[in-house]
């Protein structure tokens, strides 16, 4: 399962990124995962092309996209109500058109348009290239579909427009697809198989974003772990590969120290990983370099060696706990988060203690956590009926968030009394008098804001904490800067 956003965020690009040709106006709201907010960038950069500036303001548009996710019926209801709010808008304005893309659009294909009628556009996540020709049709008065899964493509060659952009942050995308089969999971079905996208590819847009005056980049992937470039193809055609692809191949680890090394004052984080296939060599990459951060998303799903046999997790409890004192041993301040599925098929009280067990052993730092939600198509909805109690379910993931919440907690107060460096991404939530920025453990920092500005790195002393966010007092510029 992959880290879900809820928040719709709408399109805004950077000015400096606008062209003044381009007369037509692109709204775009992206929901999940941050790959799907990656890939929004990447449609956005695509359709600049074809005349299409983005704006915030829904009444400007000529076109509205709904960038989907499936992962969980919920986020498929979220999207839905928004469609009910765009046929509101195009009521009076008949010209506008409506997209759908992403895992959504993926999964339902041109069943979409059947049940959605004000849907013009339906796009899966490997068929943007193609969206100049489907515009061309839906503008001929034709509803257009694209959901066919591709083998190889992971737009390298195009470069995103930054969204609602910070200026600081930014997402760069390294491989696509999995090829891990949990069985509650639907992103094999509506992402493809894995591939990984060229590694100098991936250095260029590092450091392009680093010229721009971007300060940290997170490398996607649904499994970054398995990345791996021997020249192209999916990573299943590997062992059909020449001795010579092999023997200069480059695989996660090596990515992560080439994205160090070529900008060594930048901060790079990664996401999601798996634990069957997170390596020691990533994990020691991430000790020799200081601008690696010490965070790692590592979804365990649940601490019940049964259910994870179920769910088709190809490890066991104890090779995630060996993993934890693993990354404990070599990164002793390294902070770990967690995906957890409460209420899956079958789950007993049995299996929900080892789930809790596990995360009193862990003591994350935050998490991610949800009650089972069947997906059409996968493994567990076709073979495993969806037993556990609506009512159950919610207990029990009560039970989970409230562990979380006082492990969370736990962590925050170690760092009360320390001096942490903080990357500043904006202005608080709750204070426009306050900073908001985060330190290397993922961990919000907020602190006044005095003479210090937006992107610079700076040393926070910690004075208080709450179970998500530390509050301290700025002391100086850090060196990185």
């Amino acid at each position: 399962m992959e880290k879900i956003i809820d928040e719709a965020i709408q399109g805004n690009t950077l000015s400096i990124e606008d062209s003044k040709q381009n007369t037509r106006k692109l709204y775009i709201e992206s929901y999940g995962c941050q790959m799907n907010f990656s890939d929004s960038e990447i449609v956005a950069a695509i359709l600049a092309k074809e005349g299409f500036n983005t704006t915030q303001n829904l009444e400007d548009a000529d076109l509205v996209l709904v960038n989907t996710c499936s992962i969980r019926e919920k986020a498929e209801l979220t999207v839905r109500k928004r469609l009910e709010k765009f046929n509101a808008v195009k009521k009076s304005r008949p010209n506008l058109k409506v997209g759908v893309l992403g895992c959504m659009a993926e999964r339902l294909k041109s069943k979409f348009l059947e049940e959605e009628k004000i849907v013009d556009l339906v796009v899966g996540p490997d068929a943007y290239k193609d969206l100049p020709n489907l515009i061309q049709e839906i503008d001929e008065g034709r509803n257009a579909v694209n959901v066919i899964l591709s083998k190889d493509e992971t737009y390298g060659d195009v470069a995103p427009v930054r969204l609602n952009s910070n200026g600081v942050t930014a997402f760069v995308s390294i491989t696509r697809g999995c090829d891990n089969m949990c069985t509650f999971c639907v992103v094999p079905f509506t992402r493809g198989r894995e591939r990984s996208r060229d590694a100098q590819s991936i250095i260029a847009e590092v450091n392009d974003l680093w010229s721009k005056g971007f300060k940290e980049v997170t490398l996607l992937g649904q499994n970054v772990d398995s990345y791996l470039w021997f020249g192209g193809g999916l990573k299943k055609d590997f062992d059909k590969a020449s001795e010579m692809q092999k023997a200069t191949s480059i695989n996660f680890a090596k990515l992560l120290e080439m994205v160090a090394k070529a900008q060594p004052k930048m901060r790079i984080r990664f996401s999601t990983s798996n634990p069957q296939d997170m390596t020691l060599d990533v994990i020691e990459t991430m000790a020799k370099y200081e601008n690696i951060c010490n965070y790692i998303h590592l979804p365990v799903q649940s601490g019940s060696n049964r259910i994870l046999k179920e769910m088709n997790r190809l490890h066991t409890r104890e090779e995630y706990f060996q993993l934890i004192k693993d990354i404990r041993s070599i990164i002793p301040d390294c902070a770990i988060s967690q995906d957890m599925i409460s209420g899956f098929p079958t789950e007993t009280e049995e299996d929900h203690k080892d789930t809790l067990s596990l995360m009193e052993f862990v003591k994350y730092d935050f998490g991610f956590m949800f009650a089972y939600s069947e997906r059409p198509g996968t493994l567990a909805a076709r073979k495993l009926k969806d037993d556990v109690p609506d009512e159950i379910k919610k207990r029990r993931l009560t039970e989970i968030i409230n562990l979380q919440r006082g492990h969370g907690l736990y962590r925050t107060q170690q760092h009360v009394g320390k001096v942490v460096e903080v990357l500043i991404e904006g202005t608080s939530k709750k204070s426009d008098q306050h900073w908001m920025g985060r330190n290397s453990q993922n961990t919000v920092v907020v602190f006044p804001k005095e003479y210090y500005k937006v992107g610079e790195f700076v040393n926070v002393k910690i004075e208080d904490c709450t179970s998500a966010t530390l509050i301290g007092k700025a002391i100086a510029h850090s060196k990185n800067n």
